[in-house]
């Protein structure tokens, strides 16, 4: 290849490669180098299978390109492996290079990024949703339970022992309900909420301090920090309320019995991820990324779909109103949330968008 089609191929952002006879590979973009985490060198001493797992449809792919001499896709493949991660699913595209059926161009369009845009609409749909229905409940329920305790109260004055139990069991229900109302009513709260720059390292150290003092004392805590992390633009409370929300859920799944229980905290900064803002032709850059990991038992794969709907919950006391609230607060600060799960692990993975200088520093990435 010529320089200049060397240049135009390594700033292309998706992996490609270019597969020789039996399958070698004869180049790479640098996407791809990234993607496969070899260099260039290296990949050139092997074979397109050495990079899949044993029977990919990949390798399939790029023989029916030849038969043919024409291009072939096939979307939502599997190519995970010991190399690349439990799963990685992407688009393949192959074509034949020119009049050469020997080799063939083979693009990896992984759908990570594109799968979580259109979960974020489903997630700030739920949010929506909920937000009436909390106003409702507080309205329509949260008074009239008042009634009923003071009335059980009343009832308990002259009851025996054996009408106690069941006057208190009334307060105790009552008492419940108004605390599962008073979480529903976060989701109603619509006044504009104050955002500024916010050190995310601060919010994760007062929420591993909170951890470690109470509900995740018997849980070893790894931090995997990016101490050249700018500021993000949020607001500090809201934030420690969603890391709080994903650690005491990270730390529910370790359980308190495991000798081996983890939780891993981390941050990194990543460029290329941008998000339009709905109603408006602005799109913004999401480079501030945290992450919380525990090494639980992991989600059930039947639950994914509406991990952040409300009251969708593994836990048998949980109301499933934690991952709607941490949906709805990532989503007001106009990032995306989303679960990487995989067997003995679970990732909650959220991007936000970093504080911008009064002089406009840090508004294009």
């Amino acid at each position: 290849m010529t320089g200049m089609n060397d240049l135009i191929m390594n700033a292309l952002p998706i992996p490609i490669l270019t597969v020789g006879p039996e399958h070698r590979i004869v180049h790479a973009n640098a996407a791809a180098e990234s993607f496969f985490e070899m260099s260039l060198r290296m990949m050139l001493r092997q074979k397109l299978s050495d990079f899949l797992p044993f029977g990919s449809p990949v390798t399939a792919l790029v023989e029916d390109v030849r038969q043919r001499g024409s291009s072939v896709s096939e979307h939502r493949v599997d190519i995970g492996s010991p190399r690349l991660g439990a799963e990685r699913i992407v688009d393949v595209s192959a074509s034949p290079l020119g009049d050469d059926s020997d080799h063939v161009i083979v693009m990896l369009q992984e759908r990570t990024i594109a799968d979580k845009m259109n979960r974020q609409l489903t997630h700030r749909g739920a949010a929506r949703s909920i937000t009436a229905l909390g106003a409702l409940l507080a309205h329509e329920i949260k008074n009239p339970l008042s009634g009923i305790r003071g009335a059980a109260q009343l009832l308990e004055q002259s009851a025996n022992e054996d009408d106690r139990l069941l006057t208190r069991l009334i307060c105790d229900e009552t008492d419940r309900i108004v605390k599962l109302v008073e979480r529903m009513e976060l989701f109603g709260e619509e006044r504009p909420v104050e955002r500024g720059p916010v050190n995310i390292h601060g919010v994760l150290d007062h929420v591993k301090r909170l951890a470690q003092s109470g509900f995740a004392r018997h849980i070893r805590f790894v931090e995997n920090y990016d101490p050249s992390l700018p500021p993000v633009l949020g607001n500090r409370d809201q934030l420690i309320q969603v890391i709080l929300n994903l650690v005491k859920n990270a730390a529910e799944a370790v359980g308190i019995d495991a000798p081996d229980g983890e939780i891993i905290l981390s941050t990194a900064f990543r460029t290329g991820v941008r998000l339009q803002v709905p109603g408006s032709q602005e799109r913004v850059s999401l480079p501030i990324e945290l992450s919380v990991t525990d090494n639980g038992p992991g989600i059930p794969p039947e639950l994914m779909t509406d991990l952040f709907d409300p009251f969708v919950t593994t836990k048998v006391q949980g109301s499933g109103l934690g991952l709607a609230l941490v949906a709805k607060i990532v989503g007001d600060h106009g990032g995306i949330v989303e679960c990487e799960p995989a067997p003995r692990r679970t990732t909650f993975r959220i991007l936000l968008p970093m504080h911008r200088a009064d002089d406009g520093r840090g508004a294009e990435l």
